[in-house]
């Protein structure tokens, strides 16, 4: 799953997005709400705050311990740049 805004774009691996545990961790860290349980207990990405990021690794730092990283911050602005 992939939401972009303006300058920030959020991915989240197919692999976890559906796992309510994350979901709660991700909406737990992040301090602009880009991360939110959804309705079926799965990761939301709350599109309208994606550029309200201020790039805090947070929510990397609550996820990525799994080698494959499955959460991806990219600045759009850095033509894609991953944080």
């Amino acid at each position: 799953m992939r939401k972009d805004g303006t300058f920030i774009a959020v991915e989240v691996d197919d692999s976890i997005a559906s796992d309510p545990a994350v979901a709660a961790r991700l909406a737990e860290v992040c301090p602009v709400d880009i991360f939110a349980v959804a309705d079926d207990a799965g990761v939301e990405i709350v599109e309208k705050n994606l550029d309200e990021c201020v790039l805090c690794r947070l929510c990397l730092d609550a996820v990525n311990s799994d080698p494959t990283h499955p959460v991806h911050v990219l600045k759009l602005y850095e033509d894609g740049a991953e944080l």
